[in-house]
């Protein structure tokens, strides 16, 4: 079994922000209407937070197959917002003491962590 996971990466532009509402369904202002998102303690529009953490399902996915989505448990927090024009990017190292857990995340251009977290994998 792999040390890392696989880094997955995604530049955040506000046309992936409106594709991503429409296959969510997910309309709140906070992420598609600009003027209202302004209005609010973010101060603009941000990404889905699932957004980013469909980046580390992927990343999971390409690192240690997919059969490996139906075994993986996450325990994970959203750390700080995505916004346009920031380009994030998932990726996990196994933890020493822990053959089956990966400290996960996923990152700003900057390095700071947008979701943090562990990956177990169960087994089957």
């Amino acid at each position: 079994m792999t040390d890392t996971l696989r880094p997955i990466a995604l530049h955040v532009q506000r046309e992936t922000i409106l594709a991503y509402a429409e296959i969510t369904g997910d309309y709140n202002p906070i992420h598609v209407d600009p003027e209202f998102a302004a209005a609010t303690p973010m101060g603009g529009v941000i990404a889905h937070g699932t957004m980013s953490l469909n980046l580390l399902w992927q990343s999971i996915a390409a690192t240690l197959g997919e059969d490996a989505l139906h075994r993986t448990n996450l325990d994970i927090r959203f750390v700080r917002p995505v916004r346009i024009g920031d380009t994030v990017e998932a990726g996990g190292v196994r933890l020493p003491e822990r053959v089956d857990t990966w400290e996960v995340w996923v990152r700003n251009a900057a390095g700071e962590p947008v979701i943090s977290g562990t990956a177990t994998l169960v087994a089957p």
